[in-house]
């Protein structure tokens, strides 16, 4: 069961302050002791009441006695700089609890116009009756969100970027050391076999033509133990003779 929240204020009643007093004071020289214990620091506390006639101290009055005089030789700034009174801790507080509450108007004002934006998207609200501080606020929302994209867009793209550079990097470190002299002697062999046929089709240029140089007739005579086939019979058509029946006719019949 929690303990019911007591309510700062001043007790009217003799007997039950005399009661709180002894209970708290007792708390207190325990947290002061424990402070002190767990932390290595220097502690102390004196505490006047109208039930003694000498003071409560903590830990002994030599102890307070050696801290006070301590803290008398610091300069007086260092002195009053963390001292607070009950009015000065009552602002701090009271600040801190300002920040909060602002903290939190903002919050919910940001759930609000979210609430407002994606219900106008999905046409379950809309946009009338607002007043020009909601439409500023939605504005500056919309803006917020477009920020946040474009800068998702820019870090997906560079993160794009650098997995392709990677994978280019993968991919070179795997090509053999061999590779450019292998494209080398394909592009030899590649040139050699385009000058054979280049070879051949000249001979098959002079022979359409019946060139009459006899080392050329012979050469031509020496290719023909191997010619085209097409269909099963051994027919070479001349080129730019677009009448192929005509050259046929007079060879054949």
């Amino acid at each position: 069961m929690t303990r019911k929240k007591v309510k700062l204020a001043y007790i009217n009643n003799d007997s039950s302050r005399k009661a709180t007093y002894k209970k708290r004071k007792k708390g207190l020289m325990k947290k002061v002791s424990e402070l002190s214990t767990l932390c290595g620091v220097d502690a102390c506390a004196i505490i006047y009441n109208p039930y003694d006639t000498q003071p409560e101290v903590y830990p002994s009055p030599a102890g307070v006695h050696r801290i006070v005089t301590k803290f008398k030789k610091m300069p007086e700034i260092e002195q009053s700089k963390k001292m607070v009174n009950q009015e000065t801790f009552l602002k701090q507080k009271i600040s801190k609890v300002s920040e909060q509450v602002k903290k939190l108007k903002k919050e919910n004002r940001d759930k609000e116009m979210n609430r407002l934006l994606y219900g106008n998207l999905s046409g379950k609200m809309n946009l009338q009756g607002l007043t020009v501080t909601d439409l500023n606020d939605l504005t500056w929302l919309i803006d917020q969100n477009l920020k946040d994209i474009n800068k998702r867009m820019e870090k997906i793209a560079k993160d794009t970027k650098s997995a392709r550079m990677a994978a280019a990097a993968a991919a070179a470190a795997t090509v053999p050391p061999l590779m450019n002299g292998e494209v080398k002697v394909n592009v030899a062999a590649t040139t050699a076999a385009n000058n054979i046929n280049d070879h051949s089709r000249a001979i098959q240029r002079q022979q359409w033509r019946g060139d009459s140089n006899p080392q050329n007739q012979a050469n031509i005579n020496n290719n023909n133990n191997n010619p085209m086939r097409f269909g099963g019979r051994d027919v070479i058509f001349p080129l730019g003779n677009n009448n192929k029946n005509n050259w046929v006719n007079d060879h054949f019949t």
